[in-house]
């Protein structure tokens, strides 16, 4: 009996529960539930960062290494040490240690990076003699030479050496090799070192000098790379040990063997018509190493002058007529900028067009997005439709262990910057209603 009482008691509870909770009980009000806002996770700079393409990733650390805040493998991964690095170019900045780069960051990372690397004329090689790609800092290290054991680069003092060894040895291992290394030369003193199975690391003083020293083995084949550097030059060497580092590859493999790729053979760019009687000026970096330059529509043009500061070049184009100049009136720039120019032909489907696109103008000079191929050279008007200078397309140089495409960064050459140029050559800026889409014309470069 009394189990029976206890079942009946419990079906009951169960529905006076049941209906509680939908509120059917007759007198009887539910309490509210309380909730909890349920908020997303906050996405972490290495969040941001993953999200990014590994060829960009991989940019801002060479960028980074240049300007002497990251010391680690130029890879594309994303790290503790990448994130530290960017919050420290931003203290350096005087910006918000947030470990993400805005627009106008990058845009002025990507500028000092470039100028540390024009500095010391930072180029990456094949070294036929040892089969080796390697970034090499030309302007430090001038004078080459080469023998049976290798390719050696020194600066005119010797203050600076690096040093290229190739050689067969049989059965080597990197732990062998490691403290063969530390002995030879006598009295090198080790600070750090790293033996993995396939290469090794060593740094510390070899008499008055640093070195940095990496080996790495495939097979019987023995690749070593040294970099002796006096300690007054050690500002100047660090980075460019870092990014040596990572840009070396004792054994490239088909196109990695022959460095950076070459420039296209045929490349277009945008120029600007500033005088009636001939005058284009363009971004310096279209119209490099061309055998011969022609203006569509107009024929050969001849390269009048070029300023390497800015990237600009002024060309001349002759017995043309009906050139409609742009007019090159004074005014400040605005953050939003409309880029006129003409696209590559293989953009538009062949095509010489001309279009427009809108950026936006960072305090560097930055211009985002990067306009696309054969936007190099145009125009740049200001919300007001005032001349605000011109856009250059910048090709990213990446110290890595692949030669992986990165995209191109883009700057703005200022209208006072054009104009001083023009002027610093005997060209007069043009003056009337500015007319961007009926003064721009195709450049085209013929390279080998």
């Amino acid at each position: 009996m009394r189990s029976a009482t206890a079942a009946t008691l419990v079906i009951i509870a169960s529905a006076v529960s049941a209906q509680a909770q939908t509120g059917a009980v007759t007198g009887i009000k539910p309490k509210p539930v309380a909730t909890v806002p349920v908020r997303p996770a906050l996405q972490t700079p290495a969040d941001t960062a993953s999200a990014m393409a590994q060829a960009e990733r991989q940019a801002i650390q060479s960028d980074l290494a240049w300007v002497g805040h990251y010391n680690g493998a130029i890879n594309g991964e994303v790290s503790d040490r990448m994130v530290a690095a960017i919050k420290a170019f931003q203290k350096d900045q005087g910006g918000k240690q947030t470990g993400v780069l805005n627009p106008q960051e990058r845009g002025a990372l990507a500028d000092l990076a470039k100028k540390r690397q024009d500095n010391v004329g930072w180029k990456v090689v094949f070294d036929a003699g040892t089969g080796v790609r390697l970034g090499v800092p030309t302007k430090l290290v001038p004078q080459q030479s080469s023998d049976a054991n290798g390719a050696k680069w020194s600066s005119t003092t010797g203050t600076i050496q690096i040093q290229m060894a190739r050689r067969k040895e049989a059965g080597p291992t990197t732990a062998k090799l490691a403290e063969q290394e530390k002995k030879e030369p006598a009295g090198r003193k080790i600070d750090y070192s790293v033996v993995k199975p396939d290469f090794f690391v060593l740094s510390g003083m070899q008499g008055l000098k640093k070195f940095y020293l990496r080996g790495q083995i495939r097979g019987d084949e023995v690749r070593i790379l040294t970099i002796l550097y006096d300690q007054a030059t050690e500002g100047t060497m660090e980075p460019v040990v870092v990014a040596m580092s990572s840009a070396f590859n004792p054994f490239p493999n088909g196109a990695q063997a022959a460095g950076p790729p070459p420039r296209k053979s045929v490349e277009y760019g945008t120029g600007i018509v500033v005088s009636e009687d001939g005058a284009i000026v363009t971004d310096r970096q279209v119209v490099d190493g061309c055998l011969s330059m022609v203006v569509a529509g107009f024929g050969n043009a001849d390269r009048a002058a070029e300023d390497k500061d800015h990237d600009l070049a002024l060309l001349r184009i002759y017995g043309a007529r009906g050139l409609k100049p742009l007019a090159l009136t004074s005014g400040a720039a605005k953050s939003s900028v409309e880029l006129t120019g003409i696209a590559d032909p293989q953009n538009q489907g062949g095509a010489a067009a001309v279009s427009s696109v809108k950026a936006q103008l960072g305090g560097d000079a930055s211009l985002t997005p990067a306009p696309g191929l054969g936007f190099s050279g145009a125009v740049a008007l200001d919300a007001d439709g005032v001349f605000a200078g011109v856009a250059l397309l910048k090709p990213v140089v990446v110290a890595g262990p692949t030669m992986t495409a990165a995209p191109p960064q883009a700057s703005l050459a200022s209208a006072d910057i054009v104009r001083e140029f023009l002027k610093a050559n005997g060209v007069s800026a043009a003056s009337g209603a500015p007319d961007a889409k009926a003064s721009v014309v195709r450049v085209i470069c013929v390279r080998k």
